[in-house]
């Protein structure tokens, strides 16, 4: 528990300190909101390219939270349910808590980038979908800094609360980095199926990783069966001896 204090302590220094970094250049940022737009033609909005690459990097960060490192740091816990050795085990869950950690700085790096940034106005599904992904990141925070010790009878109420906010994050992650790519469609108009492609591609490899490690065990324990099953029914063959096989060659007398 002490090394995850000291976790949850160094994510919030990294937090405050990009609060205290956004928030000095809150003033700038408001001059330029006046900047952002060039022009529009029809329908189309012309951008300032900064802001367009203030999207791309908001962007970059939400896929680096819940595309990448959240996954992996569910896919490595997963892998440690079936660790033996407690040295590995304790290093597979720090790897986990670290890259959880990770995930939850750069989505609130992504937010407070947002909100300094861009029009809030909560008018489409992106933007509604941020504001739950941010509260049940934060609240899956919660309750992995608040974990009882295993045996406790509270460890079972904690460990459903767990999964159900922890598939909730993964889920919500998941729409919100294809909702953002269609808002960036709609607001750079620029072409974004190749990385609509790209991200299904590697959801489904990790969807594809999550069901074959919980199918390993069960796939190593089946090619140990079918030896035991071979091995069991060599054993109960009659014997076969030698006076038999002459009885059986030797031709009858006439």
């Amino acid at each position: 528990m002490g090394i995850e204090k000291k976790l949850f302590e160094a994510s919030l220094v990294l937090i405050l300190f990009t609060t205290l970094v956004s928030s000095s250049q809150e003033q700038n940022n408001k001059e330029l909101i006046a900047t952002h737009v060039l022009s529009t033609k029809g329908n189309r909005i012309e951008m300032n390219p900064r802001l367009v690459l203030e999207i791309t990097v908001h962007g970059f960060l939400l896929w680096a939270s819940m595309g990448f490192l959240m996954p992996f740091g569910i896919l490595a816990i997963r892998h440690g349910n079936r660790e033996q050795n407690p040295k590995r085990l304790r290093i597979i869950f720090y790897l986990h808590a670290i890259l959880e950690m990770l995930a939850i700085v750069i989505a609130t790096a992504g937010a407070i980038m947002s909100i300094k940034n861009f029009n809030n106005l909560f008018n489409n599904n992106h933007q509604r979908l941020g504001v739950a992904l941010y509260a049940v990141i934060w609240l899956q925070l919660v309750l992995g800094i608040f974990r009882p010790q295993r045996g406790s009878k509270r460890r079972r109420v904690w460990f459903l609360a767990h999964w159900i906010v922890g598939t909730s994050v993964s889920l919500l992650g998941v729409l919100a980095v294809y909702t953002g790519l269609g808002a960036y469609r709609e607001k750079t108009s620029k072409n974004t199926k190749i990385w609509n492609i790209f991200f299904t591609i590697q959801i489904t490899l990790i969807v594809f990783l999550y069901l074959f490690q919980e199918k390993w065990v069960y796939i190593q324990n089946q090619g140990v069966l079918l030896g035991n099953e071979v091995v069991n029914l060599r054993s109960q063959e009659p014997p076969y001896h030698q006076g038999q096989k002459d009885k059986v060659l030797k031709p009858e007398s006439c």
